[in-house]
């Protein structure tokens, strides 16, 4: 079974309070080959919610406690990320899932690219704090950019 991002499946659970729907991974979702999950929203933070990058590194980075996830006011989010994650990956467990499909760019579920942490629109390579912890528990992740490279079993 296959996860995606539930933004990517067309729930409106964006920090803006929108979606980033794809319809091919949407219709995975309709045709029961793929479930939706949204670590941000699993840690607890609402929809919407301030914009939030990661300070100092990456998802690796932050799970080594050298890099935190701040939301654009300065609160510190890292805990509810970190929280997201590891219920996000106990779910994904449970429903047997495989490999994911997720939000490119984002703090949480970024697998090429994020943003800098300045809020200025810079991107970086590195993951998200959710990507970095299901890459550390074995699973494979693509993102909406790549996702048809994978191979599904």
């Amino acid at each position: 079974m296959l996860g995606i991002s539930a933004c990517l499946g067309g729930v409106a659970c964006r920090y803006d309070g929108g979606t980033n729907e794809i319809a091919a991974l949407k219709s995975l979702v309709e045709t029961n080959q793929a479930l939706m999950i949204c670590p941000e929203v699993l840690g607890g933070l609402p929809t919407p919610r301030p914009p939030a990058e990661i300070r100092g590194g990456d998802g690796f980075d932050v799970w080594q406690g050298k890099a935190k996830v701040f939301d654009q006011e300065g609160h510190d989010l890292t805990n509810a990320f970190k929280q997201g994650a590891i219920k996000a990956f106990k779910e994904m467990q449970k429903l047997q899932i495989t490999g994911l499909v997720l939000k490119e760019r984002s703090p949480s579920c970024g697998s090429n690219l994020i943003y800098d942490g300045s809020f200025s629109g810079t991107r970086i390579k590195g993951v998200g704090v959710a990507t970095a912890y299901f890459i550390q528990q074995g699973l494979p992740v693509y993102s909406e950019e790549n996702w048809q490279e994978m191979r599904m079993t």
